[in-house]
């Protein structure tokens, strides 16, 4: 991997990791037509830029991370427990799936799922705009929700998102719990990724590493931003289209 590749492949993950239209089938697709394979060297790299994620919804939301904001962690945790126990039990059979073929078919679907929930979104019922109001029953839905993520392409905002909603949380509502959420399913996979790629860590083109981190990163940083200002004025329904579209020409293609 050269240090442009590493640029693409950063711009990739921080554009997508926060948007319904997942991150992990993006890096599949962006690796695939690069002939990047996917090597423990790869893997290194993509847990380096997806750091550079979590550090991004860090920086966004550094008054959540209080003494006073406890409560609100408590259900970030038990929103993560889910996706935890079922991705660590199955976590093999989980590898087996990822595959453009997969990849695209999940797209479809995704965006099909998010056509029908905007069609039948209605304000006056989803009146949840704080996410330190959802009890500990949403939140544990949402973390349901979020088994569906998975699935390569599915996207754990994607999930997450539709599990808000339906639970009562409004469109930046939602959004903001799963960027939150992100935080512990992130930290759990780059920690284990880091612990069973150490050695490849030493072998790595450092350089093209830190490229990579630093344009992830910011992409990721004023991503979180513009997409919740997109949600003040804006539906789901561009990202639903958009994995559809992207899905079908990914079936075409191949």
């Amino acid at each position: 991997m050269n240090i442009f590749e590493s640029i693409i492949l950063g711009i990739v993950q921080g554009f997508t990791e926060f948007l319904p239209i997942s991150s992990t089938g993006h890096l599949i697709v962006t690796s695939s037509m690069f002939g990047i394979d996917q090597t423990d060297t790869t893997k290194a790299f993509e847990v380096i830029i997806q750091f550079a994620s979590i550090l991004a919804v860090v920086f966004n939301y550094k008054d959540k991370f209080t003494l006073e904001k406890i409560e609100l962690w408590k259900k970030i945790i038990l929103a993560f427990i889910p996706i935890g126990v079922v991705g660590f039990i199955f976590a093999k059979q989980i590898k087996m799936l990822f595959s453009v073929e997969i990849v695209a078919v999940t797209f479809i679907l995704g965006g099909i799922i998010f056509l029908i929930i905007e069609k039948y979104y209605k304000k006056k019922e989803h009146f949840i705009h704080d996410i330190e109001q959802i009890s500990y029953k949403q939140a544990f839905f949402i973390g349901l929700a979020q088994i569906f993520a998975l699935i390569p392409g599915t996207s754990r905002a994607g999930s997450t998102i539709v599990g808000a909603i339906l639970v009562g949380l409004n469109r930046r509502a939602s959004a903001e719990f799963s960027f939150l959420l992100a935080l512990p399913v992130m930290c759990a996979t780059t920690s284990y990724d880091v612990i069973k790629h150490y050695n490849d860590f030493t072998n790595t083109n450092w350089i093209v590493l830190c490229f990579g981190f630093v344009t992830s990163f910011i992409v990721a940083y004023l991503t979180i931003k513009l997409f919740l200002k997109f949600l003040e004025k804006f539906t789901f329904v561009a990202f639903g289209v958009y994995r559809i579209l992207l899905g079908l020409l990914l079936l075409i293609i191949i």
